[in-house]
């Protein structure tokens, strides 16, 4: 006898999606997409270990030795970091949870999943452009072809707002003010709003590439009208990087994505002397350690820094004297 659809696999992954992670908790669009892919992975590794088609997949086959498999293959097979690892687990224990809230009889058998725990990854020191490299790749433009105002727009905003790239893909016109003072709405991670401020260039940019009437539609779009992809973004900026390369030698090795302009501006932020807190607001993280990152990976605010607390310490930078004995000591010595 077969289990009502609600109880099936299938049914308990359309709920999870459409009712626990779209109306329950209300995440947003990117992390729909990425538990999607997350489940879509380990379902396919999931049918290739069971040797069936992945429609056949049961509750049953969801086990703690199973989901460590997936993860080892995350790594193993795939190539993934252990950030990712953790990424794709993280997927899956939050659907585990709702297995476990609509089915208990398999307590026991989820409960040994969610048991599973984080790999501890190293943190790698961020990538970012001091402001001469990203001043260098803005001007690498030429405003003169078909595209030019939108990329220097998208460019330019990027790093002015330190937005993550789904965040700028998703702005519309309604979400700009472009008249003083000069601001635009971003929906971060957890569909958290937070307003940031722009520079004039940056709103002159905009204002060329906004058409009229439009002001629901998406600002960036591509060749053929339809919005601009995260990969479309990393294809224009890798060609920038290339062409301003040509001057700036220092940029030839560099692997620049769309995120290291979020670094770039975390960090001229912090060169600039300001508060970390406020550049946590400005960037839209949950907590303020993430946004203290930055401030490890500048070996000249480093450098700052100690020559600071070496003027504060009051100690002398001369080289000592050469110990020279007094006269009267010899006097003393030869009389002995």
């Amino acid at each position: 006898m077969s289990r009502p659809r609600s109880e099936s696999l299938l049914g308990l992954t359309e709920s999870f999606f459409h009712n626990y992670l779209q109306h329950t908790r209300g995440v947003s669009a990117h992390t729909v997409r990425a538990y999607r892919d997350a489940l879509k992975l380990f379902y396919l590794f999931l049918a290739d270990q069971k040797r069936k088609p992945m429609s056949e997949l049961v509750l049953e086959d969801i086990q703690s030795d199973a989901v460590l498999g997936f993860l080892n293959h995350v790594e193993s097979r795939r190539g993934n970091s252990a950030v990712t690892r953790n990424c794709r687990l993280a997927a899956v224990r939050s659907f585990v949870q709702h297995l476990l809230r609509q089915d208990v009889t398999r307590a026991g058998q989820y409960g040994r999943i969610l048991a599973i725990r984080n790999k501890k990854a190293l943190r790698r020191t961020p990538t970012y452009l001091e402001p001469e490299e990203a001043r260098a790749v803005i001007a690498a433009i030429d405003h003169r072809s078909k595209h030019g105002n939108r990329d220097h727009a998208l460019l330019v905003f990027l790093y002015n707002t330190g937005a993550r790239v789904s965040e700028a893909l998703a702005v519309r016109a309604c979400d700009l003010r472009l008249e003083r003072p000069r601001q635009v709405r971003l929906l971060g991670k957890g569909r958290k709003e937070r307003i940031c401020p722009l520079w004039s260039e940056t709103a002159l940019a905009l204002r060329r590439i906004i058409r009229a009437g439009a002001a629901e539609d998406l600002l960036f779009r591509n060749t053929r009208g339809a919005p601009l992809t995260r990969d479309g973004v990393a294809y224009l900026l890798s060609k920038y990087v290339r062409i301003a390369a040509q001057h700036a030698p220092a940029l030839r090795k560099r692997q620049v994505t769309p995120h290291v302009m979020r670094h770039s501006c975390a960090v001229a932020l912090l060169q600039a002397g300001v508060d970390v807190s406020v550049i946590r607001d400005y960037l839209g993280h949950a907590s303020v350690a993430t946004t203290s990152r930055y401030i490890t990976t500048n070996l000249q605010m480093k450098r700052d820094v100690l020559n600071a607390f070496w003027k504060r310490a009051g100690l002398d930078p001369a080289a000592p004297r050469k110990w020279r004995p007094s006269s009267k000591l010899i006097e003393f010595l030869d009389n002995l």
